[in-house]
């Protein structure tokens, strides 16, 4: 893991979606969690989360904000968790966007193919990764993975299909992590993905809300 002198710097894109939560998040595990609006705000950062939320506006504000290329750069390299929305930008196959995805993580995803937002859940999902059982995801216009390529890790599934996946430092998520007051996701994707040190050790047990 890489110790730092200073807290660990994790950067939100904040330009639509559910980045305050994240933010929140991130914080509670003791990371200090900045938003990503322009190319500047990428400067100086251990890793990089890219929230829910509608992915066709993202890619129109990633183009209009100029940060296109330096995103190209960074998730080339660099460690990033994409949630829902940020999954399909991470992804490929993904129809009807104003824009081409990242296409780092080699997982065709199929956009809102959970359904509408009448149709968000939640559910119990086994994370092998994980201690302390299960984890409570939230589903919302969630996207499904229709295809994992090889060299990518499923971490997690419901039933048949993969849920959760990783292939060296990105982590990409069909559902909502933030939206719980479990940090288990985050400090996973911040001490293991990335491999930052936390301060502490212990995660919040599944419906606690508890910090480090």
């Amino acid at each position: 893991m890489e110790r730092l002198a200073r807290a660990a710097r994790v950067g939100v894109l904040a330009l639509q979606g559910d980045f305050a939560r994240h933010q929140a998040s991130l914080e509670a595990c003791g990371a200090d969690a900045v938003r990503v609006a322009w190319p500047r705000d990428l400067d100086g950062l251990d890793a990089l989360v890219l929230p829910g939320g509608e992915s066709t506006t993202m890619l129109r504000l990633i183009g209009a904000n100029g940060l296109r290329e330096p995103l190209e750069r960074w998730i080339g390299g660099r460690p990033t968790l994409g949630t829902c929305a940020g999954l399909i930008l991470l992804g490929r196959g993904a129809r009807g966007l104003p824009a081409p995805t990242f296409e780092v993580l080699d997982v065709e995803v199929e956009r809102n193919a959970y359904g509408r937002q009448i149709d968000s859940f939640s559910t119990a999902v086994p994370v092998p990764a994980l201690e302390g059982g299960p984890f409570q995801a939230v589903f919302i216009r969630a996207p499904r993975i229709r295809r994992v390529g090889p060299g990518v890790e499923v971490l997690a599934r419901i039933g048949p299909e993969a849920v959760a996946v990783r292939r060296g430092n990105l982590l990409g998520l069909c559902f909502h992590p933030e939206l719980t007051p479990d940090l288990r996701l985050h400090r996973f994707f911040l001490e293991v993905v990335a491999g930052l040190v936390l301060p502490g050790s212990a995660v919040a047990a599944p419906g606690t809300g508890e910090g480090p």
